[in-house]
């Protein structure tokens, strides 16, 4: 696999960035973190070469001068909403957060609850908290925001927030997920600070779209796609424009928000620093791209893997028709079809061929494996087998998996678990390869082969279960799907 991005390149210049902006504000800097601070998968997808924790490593140069904060909307709290990627709750991934955050040796010191107005399940995860020694504070709803200034930045507004007690020079606020406050504490906060005598500064981090590249660049178009549920628009930045007479993107939320921050700062600091939302910006990664057409046909195949993903989610109910209107129009624009996802074709051949269920996988060095549906396995336990051969070089008509070590699990699925189908999952393929290791050498070489599927392409030519699809997002692999049922 080529790679587009110079992963050292980023961490250098982009934690001497942050110094130099937190110098700016005289010592004192509240930096709002977009998108993922940790598992940025989609970072890594369209920028070859960006690694997942890349921007976690970036902060661990300026590990001395750090502390996180993690913000989390209480009303999120007591939905218990899911986070998608993980499939995890927002409580939950505050604590995974925070486990993370400390693992890599960075400094958390405080959870704030945004939007906090007594709800009972948020009032216990305050009591887990406090109990596991995390400061907890608690900001509330303000009437009339965002456009209400007057109010907002008063003793009745932000005063009514708690203090987040910080002691570091560059205080980094994060969340699991969007809409949880991250901005709103951010500017709390800052008028906290003023009324103490500290001037201390804002910037916001969002990796995407990438501020100094074309509008309709691919990478910014993936960006789209990403997002298309949220009808994110990318869009040219008219402030920077007006201010600078230069071009450079932004997305529609922060050119929106830009005339209400700036009244906010006028109102807390007598003046704002900045003269457009692209100044607000500390984000270097357009810097680091050393492959422009590497990342262009990266970021095209991610648009096409969203449509995929809407097809199947309006297939179940979980999209609508304007998101995958979105996506095909994205992929208009970034001048890309179906057809280039290479996966699709063998996929749908072999299910064309066996009249059943199959897969296919394109393997880093670009071959394509498949696998079909049998009386002993899924499709997609049988490719995995395949693909593990194939990278282990063990020929494809040998069996790693002993018919005696198959025969109980199949009588466990059917006979106690009452499944109809008694052909092996994924997991159950991985479970029975790993027994086999333990006395097959060419088992073991098989199951050495696993970290070697991180970054391969899969389509299934029906919508999997969640079981295999839980695998296959474990196994970092990169899958897609027809949007249609198992017959």
């Amino acid at each position: 696999m080529k790679l587009g991005y110079d992963h050292e390149k980023y961490i250098r210049t982009q934690s001497a960035h942050i110094r130099e902006r937190i110098a700016q504000f005289g010592g004192k800097l509240y930096l709002e973190f977009g998108g993922k601070l940790y598992d940025d998968n989609h970072a890594s997808r369209v920028l070859p070469g960006f690694q997942p924790d890349s921007k976690l490593r970036m902060l661990l140069e300026l590990k001395e001068q750090v502390e996180v904060v993690i913000a989390i909307n209480a009303d999120d709290i007591e939905k218990n909403k899911i986070r998608g990627d993980l499939g995890i709750t927002y409580d939950r991934d505050v604590i995974r957060l925070i486990d993370v955050f400390r693992g890599f040796g960075l400094y958390v010191s405080s959870v704030v609850l945004t939007r906090f107005s007594d709800q009972s399940m948020a009032k216990a995860f305050s009591d887990r908290l406090e109990a596991m020694d995390i400061k907890v504070y608690r900001h509330y709803d303000i009437p009339g925001y965002p456009a209400n200034i007057a109010h907002i930045v008063s003793d009745e507004g932000y005063g009514k927030n708690d203090f987040i007690q910080t002691t570091r020079e560059l205080v980094v606020v994060t969340a699991p997920g969007p809409g949880s406050g991250k901005l709103a504490t951010c500017m709390s906060q800052l008028y906290h600070e003023h009324k103490r005598g500290v001037q201390a500064g804002y910037a916001k981090f969002e990796t995407f779209p990438v501020w100094n590249l074309p509008l309709n660049h691919p990478v910014n178009l993936a960006y789209e796609a990403a997002t298309a549920d949220l009808s994110d628009v990318n869009m040219i930045d008219p402030f920077h424009l007006e201010a600078y007479g230069k071009t450079t993107t932004n997305y529609n939320r922060d050119v929106e928000a830009f005339p209400v921050l700036v009244a906010m700062f006028e109102r807390i600091l007598g003046d704002c620093p900045y003269k457009s939302p692209t100044d607000m910006g500390v984000n270097m990664v357009g810097n680091c791209i050393v492959d422009d057409e590497v990342c262009r046909e990266a970021s095209r195949q991610e648009i096409v893997r969203r449509y995929y993903t809407a097809l199947c989610d309006h297939k179940q109910g979980k999209a609508d028709q304007n998101q995958i209107l979105k996506l095909e129009l994205l992929m208009n624009k970034a001048n890309v079809t179906e057809d280039a996802r290479r996966v699709v074709a063998p996929a749908l051949r072999k299910a064309e061929e066996t009249g059943k269920p199959a897969a296919a996988m394109e393997l880093r060095d670009g071959r394509i494996v498949t696998g079909k549906t049998s009386s002993l396995l899924g499709a997609s336990a049988a490719l995995l087998l395949n693909a593990l051969k194939a990278l282990a070089g063990i020929d494809d008509d040998l069996h790693l998996i002993a018919p005696e070590i198959i025969d109980p699990i199949q009588h466990l699925k059917v006979g106690h678990f009452g499944n109809r189908n008694p052909r092996l999952h994924t997991d159950e393929v991985l479970i029975a390869l790993s027994i086999c290791a333990t006395t097959d050498p060419r088992a073991e070489l098989a199951m050495e082969q696993l970290g070697k599927l991180r970054g391969c392409e899969v389509h299934s030519s029906v919508i999997l279960s969640p079981v295999d699809e839980k695998v296959f997002k474990r196994l970092g692999v990169n899958l897609t799907c027809q949007p249609r049922y198992k017959g």
